[in-house]
C-alpha cells in the first residue's frame, strides 16, 4: 500500500462522490450501456443480426463486470476496449457476436468522456450552487457592518463586510451562468464509425440513409441526452474537452481571489477562516493559526488554471480525423481538473460556513483611518459655518501630512481630529467632530447593494435548486 505513488487528489482533496464518476467501475458500466443501447437501436431499426434474447442477456450483465477477464485479455492483445468486448463475450456467449457491431474503440470511450464529464459539471454544479448559498448567507448577516476597504492594498472608502462578500459572490455567479451553458450544450459523439463517416452502417443497413440518419438520436435518447454532435472524426471535437476546462479554470480562478482575501483578512486579526481546537499551526510556532485551508484553495486552484492548458493544447494539434496522443493526456487532465476543482469547493464551503468575524478590530481599524476619509465631510459643515473651501483644503491636507508622519514615524494614533478641533478656521468642537465620526455613514449604499444583489440576482436561482441546498463539506486532512 505505502510503496507506490498516490495521487493526492483521491488520497486527500477529492470527494467520494467525484472520485467514483472517474473510477474503473463508473467507467467500465457506462461502456456496457452503450453497447446496450447499441444493440437496442439496432434491433429498433430493424436489423436481423440483433435479437432481444441476445439484448435481454447484456442487459443481465451490465453491472457485473468481470475485471480480471478483461485484465488478462488486455495483456495479451494491447487494446483496452477490445478486451473489455471479450470479457463481456464471455459472461453473454448468445450475444457476443454483436457487441460493439458496427462501431469503434471511440464509441465506448468517447460516449462515456462526454457522459462522465456531464455527470461531473452537475456535481461541480451542485456543490457551487451550496457556497453561493452560504456566501449569501454571510454577506446578508453582515451587510450593515461597516469596515475599511482596500484600493491597492492601501485604506480607501469604507465599504460592509457584506457588500465585500458580494464580490466573491458576483464571481461565483458568473462562473455558474458559464457552467450552466456548457451543462446546457453537452452532446454525445453517437456512433460515426472510425472516420465519422458512419460508413460501416451503410453496409449494416443496405445503404438505407433514412434509417442511418435515426441512429445517433436514439442512442442519445437512450443514454439520457438531447442529441449528438451533428459532425465528428472519429472523436467528439476536443474543443469540447478544453471548453469543459476553462470553465472549471474560471471557478478555481473565482476561489483563488477569495482565499486571497481571506488570509489578509486573517493577517489583519478582522476575518479567520475555521480552526479546529486541536488543529496545529506550525511545528516550531504553536501560538500560529495558519489560514490553511485557505492556502490550499490557492494551491489547488494553481492547478487547476494551469490544467486548462492541457486540452487546449490537445485541440490545437489533432491531425485529421483522429491521433492517438490526445489519450494519455485527457486520462491525466481531465479526471486531476475535476477532483481538484472538487475539493477546492468542499474547501470553500468548510471555510464560509465557518468564518469567524472580529468586529472589534475591523472598528479599531476603520476608526484610525476614518478621520481622513471624513476631512471632505468636515471641510463641508466648515464651509456651511462661513468658511473658506480652499483654505480649508489647504489646512487639511497640511493636518493630514502631520497626522500621517505621527502614526508612521512615531507609531502613534491618528491625531487629525484633535488637530482640526485646535485650528480656529473650522470653527468645530471635538465633540463635533466625533458626532461625523460614525462609521455607516461613510459606507454608501453598501447595505442597500448587498440585499439588491442577492434579492436581484443570487435567490431567484437558490429557489430553483432548493433540493440540492444544505450540502455541508468534510474536508480530509
Amino acid at each position: 500500500m505505502y510503496d507506490k505513488y498516490q495521487s493526492p487528489l483521491s488520497e486527500r482533496y477529492a470527494s467520494k462522490e467525484m472520485q467514483y464518476i472517474f473510477s474503473p467501475d463508473k467507467k467500465f458500466k457506462t461502456w456496457r450501456k452503450l453497447w446496450i443501447a447499441l444493440a437496442e437501436t439496432e434491433y429498433e431499426l430493424g436489423l436481423d443480426s440483433v435479437t432481444k434474447e441476445q439484448i435481454e442477456e447484456l442487459k443481465a450483465h451490465a453491472d457485473d463486470i468481470n475485471f480480471d477477464v478483461a485484465k488478462a485479455r488486455e495483456k495479451e492483445v494491447r487494446h483496452d476496449v477490445m478486451s473489455h468486448v471479450y470479457a463481456y463475450g464471455v459472461q453473454c456467449p448468445n450475444a457476443k457476436g454483436i457487441i460493439h457491431l458496427g462501431a469503434t474503440s471511440c464509441y465506448v470511450g468517447d460516449n462515456t468522456d462526454i457522459i462522465i464529464m456531464t455527470e461531473a459539471l452537475k456535481l461541480v454544479r451542485s456543490k457551487l450552487i451550496n457556497v453561493i448559498a452560504e456566501l449569501s448567507a454571510f454577506a446578508m448577516k453582515y451587510k450593515d457592518l461597516p469596515t475599511l476597504a482596500f484600493t491597492h492594498f492601501q485604506p480607501a472608502q469604507p465599504t460592509t463586510v457584506g457588500k465585500r462578500a458580494t464580490l466573491w459572490l458576483h464571481d461565483l455567479m458568473l462562473d455558474l451562468e458559464d457552467l450552466e451553458y456548457v451543462i446546457s450544450t453537452m452532446k454525445l459523439l453517437g456512433s460515426k464509425g472510425t472516420t465519422g463517416t458512419q460508413a460501416s452502417f451503410l453496409e449494416l443497413f443496405n445503404g438505407d440513409h433514412e434509417t442511418i440518419r435515426k441512429i445517433d438520436g436514439k442512442i442519445a435518447e437512450k443514454m439520457g441526452f438531447d442529441a449528438c454532435y451533428p459532425v465528428s472524426g472519429q472523436t467528439y471535437s476536443r474543443k469540447i474537452d478544453s471548453r469543459v476546462l476553462n470553465v472549471l479554470s474560471g471557478i478555481a480562478q473565482s476561489a483563488h481571489k477569495f482565499s486571497n482575501d481571506i488570509r489578509l483578512l486573517q493577517h489583519l486579526k478582522e476575518i479567520e477562516e475555521p480552526f479546529e481546537k486541536h488543529q496545529i499551526g506550525s511545528s516550531a510556532m504553536a501560538y500560529k493559526r495558519n489560514p490553511m485551508r485557505s492556502e490550499r484553495i490557492a494551491s489547488l486552484a494553481d492547478y487547476v488554471m494551469s490544467d486548462a492548458m492541457n486540452p487546449a493544447f490537445v485541440a490545437s494539434t489533432q491531425w485529421f480525423e483522429r491521433t492517438l496522443d490526445d489519450s494519455a493526456n485527457k486520462r491525466l487532465s481531465v479526471p486531476e481538473g475535476f477532483l481538484a476543482i472538487d475539493g477546492i469547493l468542499d474547501l470553500y464551503l468548510n471555510v464560509v460556513d465557518g468564518l469567524v468575524v472580529y468586529p472589534k478590530v475591523i472598528e479599531a481599524h476603520l476608526m484610525r483611518e476614518l478621520p481622513f476619509m471624513a476631512t471632505e465631510n468636515i471641510m463641508m459643515d466648515a464651509v456651511k459655518a462661513g468658511g473658506d473651501r480652499q483654505e480649508l483644503h489647504e489646512r487639511i491636507r497640511q493636518h493630514s501630512m502631520a497626522a500621517g508622519r505621527v502614526v508612521k514615524e512615531e507609531g502613534k494614533e491618528n491625531d487629525l481630529l484633535e488637530r482640526i478641533a485646535a485650528d480656529s478656521a473650522f470653527g468645530m468642537t471635538m465633540e463635533q467632530l466625533q458626532a461625523i465620526m460614525k462609521p455607516e455613514n461613510f459606507v454608501g449604499r453598501s447595505p442597500e447593494q448587498t440585499v439588491e444583489f442577492i434579492t436581484e440576482y443570487v435567490q431567484p436561482v437558490l429557489d430553483e435548486n432548493k433540493d440540492i441546498l444544505g450540502m455541508k463539506a468534510e474536508i480530509n486532512v
